[in-house]
This record gives structure tokens, sequence and C-alpha cells, in this order.
């Protein structure tokens, strides 16, 4: 039975989904199930979650739970690794707070735009740092990452170690659901080729039977029925004829078009939800210790399988069972029209021989230019990570197409240099 090793175990109830998922399946239901986390208190609910769960479903797994990342690591077939390097305070704060005193707004910051860039930045060295424990530890296992910048981790991971990674989201089914209830067709009916970079992936075909779906989704924008939420996407389909994957408060803030601070009125037109990850995190932390006494007393459990495809990909390289799932790995002739190298979203079969990413060939050259302004900002932060030239972060800002948009040079440098001095320790030395 596989070792499997949960980095971040502290994020219970993501631990929760994919504990119920892998020990859902009778052949991995035996699995060592290590869980890792600096808070040793938040480690300690998520152990007494993981019996629960493992009770649930009458599962003979070892679970053993530890602060000592080595430890848990040690001997592993898989890892899995949903950190959040410096938390929602200091961190997510800090990159919400600084730009906007520079007038600059954001809705999620966890992916592109300045707070994209500054999350990978303080998260690639500590990735790097699991990496080469893995390294010494389990060279073997296989890394599912589902941490934010997704691309970004990942690129760094592929030039930097020898570890083989794959990064995992869950925007791509997700939307699919999304679309099909838009649409009116069983979700079950539909087939779809969707491809990019995290985020900013799109649904080249979308169909039923053969059929071309497209036209029904456009028929949603002719019929005024665009959900409210959704405005966003729904915009980007009529003008580069594709659906894109992740959620219209993410996608508003990977462009120049949709958040001005002179243009109040776009806010209002395709209501875009400022700083809603700081209201989604407030939330969560109000909610955290009625669900943390909740998990902690005699209650049951329900236990219900997830949309993530990280207990797939597991069962499909133990047992053979062929799938294939959205996985984000290092552009290999797999994207012609993307940088070489540069992290991509594609479809990937998983069996027991492993994982076997999709070639794709050229993208619409409307959605790879789009894409391109997005991996131009990766690039640099990943470069900026991995040399500690603190010039590197500087272009990274100036080339992010909505920092770009509202800040003048002086003014990004400025933004960049509190953003650093912020972050303290947080982040390594530059030079």
């Amino acid at each position: 039975m596989p070792k499997i090793t949960f980095i971040g175990a502290g994020s219970t109830v993501f631990a929760k989904n994919l504990l119920g998922d892998i020990l859902g399946f009778p052949e991995l239901a035996s699995s060592t199930i290590s869980l890792f986390d600096i808070d040793a208190e938040r480690l300690h609910t998520s152990e007494i979650v993981a019996r629960k769960i493992a009770s649930t479903l009458g599962a003979n797994a070892t679970i053993e739970a530890t602060t000592d990342r080595r430890r848990a690591l040690d001997g592993a077939d898989y890892a899995i690794c949903m950190i959040q390097v410096a938390g929602y305070k200091p961190g997510t704060v800090i990159d919400f707070e600084i730009p906007k005193q520079y007038g600059l707004r954001q809705t999620i910051a966890d992916t592109l735009g300045i707070g994209g860039i500054m999350r990978g930045l303080r998260t690639i060295p500590v990735l790097l740092n699991m990496c080469r424990d893995m390294e010494e530890l389990c060279p073997n296992v296989t890394f599912l990452q589902y941490v934010n910048p997704m691309a970004m981790n990942c690129w760094a991971i592929s030039r930097a170690t020898s570890i083989k990674t794959v990064g995992l989201c869950h925007s791509v089914q997700h939307t699919a659901h999304e679309l099909a209830r838009d649409i009116g067709v069983p979700f079950e009916e539909i087939n779809y080729i969707c491809a990019g970079i995290n985020h900013v992936a799109f649904y080249l075909r979308f169909e039923r039977n053969g059929e071309n779906l497209y036209p029904r989704i456009r028929q949603v924008i002719d019929d005024g029925r665009v959900p409210g939420h959704n405005r966003v996407r729904y915009e980007m389909l009529k003008r580069l004829g594709y659906f894109v994957t992740e959620s219209s408060e993410h996608f508003s803030e990977y462009t120049p078009w949709f958040i001005k601070r002179d243009r109040p009125d776009l806010i209002e037109q395709f209501n875009i939800p400022l700083d809603e990850y700081i209201t989604r995190c407030e939330n969560q932390l109000i909610g955290w210790q009625h669900m943390r006494t909740y998990y902690e007393s005699d209650a049951p459990i329900e236990v219900t399988r997830s949309p993530e495809y990280g207990s797939l990909i597991i069962h499909s390289l133990e047992t053979g069972q062929p799938r294939v799932v959205y996985g984000n790995v290092p552009n290999h002739g797999l994207i012609d029209n993307l940088p070489q190298g540069c992290c991509v979203e594609v479809p990937v079969l998983v069996d027991k021989s492993g994982l076997q990413p999709t070639t794709i060939g050229a993208l619409p050259p409307q959605l790879a230019a789009l894409m391109q302004t997005n991996v131009n900002v990766q690039a640099l932060t990943v470069e900026a990570a991995l040399t500690r030239k603190r010039e590197h972060i500087y272009h990274a800002a100036m080339l992010d197409p909505h920092t770009g948009a509202e800040l003048s040079l002086d003014q990004i440098w400025s933004l960049v240099d509190d953003l650093i001095a912020a972050h303290g320790d947080w982040l390594p030395e530059y030079c």
C-alpha cells in the first residue's frame, strides 16, 4: 500500500475532501496517510477528521500526524501540497493593502497581478526546499501540487528540481459544470477539450455526441441570461470566441480591461467583486472555530466524493485504470505557440505507465497572445525566485497587464520596494 503525505494538512476542509476521495477507493483504503503541518493545533484537528473518515468508510488506513516535514516525506509514494506561505495574515493582507495605497485594486491576488507575483516569491523557495527533501527521502515520489500561483510554482519546480510534479486545479471541471447548467445540457453528456495555462485555459471544443455546443453558450448572451457573477467570462467569449476556465473574479485581474480606478462604471457593469479573497478569508476565519468544534466532537462526518483529481491520479497510478485529468505540466512540445518549458494546462492520461500529457498543437492565435501576456509575468517571477535578482521583480510587475495599465513605472518600482520591505523575513534576500 502506498504512503501518501499531506503537506499543509492543517487546511482541514481541503484535506478532508481529499482524504475521503482517497480512502473511498478499496484499493487505497489500507494506505499510510502522513499528515504534516507547522501548526500543531490545526494538525490535531485534521488528524481527528482523518480518523473519523477512515472509520466512516471502514478503511484500514495507517494515519500519522507530525510537525516534522522530513519524517512525513520519508519513503512517501505521493505528496499532496496545500500550503499557504505567510497565511492570510500577514501574507494575503500585505498583498492587498499595500497596492491599495497606490490605487491598485485586486479581487483574488493569488495567480497573477502584483499579489500573485508576491505570493509566488514567498512560496517558490518553500516548495523548492520541500523538493530537496524529496530528492533525498523519496526521489520517486509523485508530487501533486495544489498551491497557487500554480503556473509559477510548477515552472520553478520543473526548472530547479528533479521531482515528478503535476499541478492540479479544479477550474476546468467546475466551469464545465457551470456551462452545462447555463445551457441546460446534462454534464454527463458533454465532451470537451481544454488547453492553455492555469486559470487562462479555454475550451477548444465543447460538444455533445459530436454536436458543437458553443452556439448554445452564445445563446445565453443573446437571451440575456448571463449569470451576474460571470459577466467577465461571457464578455471574453464575445471578444475571443472561446470560453475561459477560471472565474470572472479571477480573470478580471489577469488583463488590463476590467479593473480601472478611473472607470468605476466598469466595476459595476461587469459586477467585479474587489477584495473578494479578503472577504472569503474573513468569513472562513469567522466560521472556523465553529467548524473545528464540530469536527472534534462526537458527531459523524459525512463523506462524499469531491471533483478533485488528486485521488483519481493516485488510484490510476496504483491500479492501472486509465483516466484523463487536467494537469499543469512543462510545455515540452505540447502547445506549439507558447514558450517551451513554461507551465501549461492540458489533458493528461494517467495509468500504470504514469502521467502522459496530451499534445495540443497550436492554439488559436488570439488565445495564445493573451496567454503570453501572463506567461511573461510568470517567467520573470520564476527568474527572480531562482536567481534572487531583485531587478526581475520590477520587470515582472511592469509587464503585468493589470499593474502596468494602472501605475507609472516610478509607482511600480516604489510599490515593489514597499511590498518587499513589508514581507520582511517571508522573502529571501534579493540582490
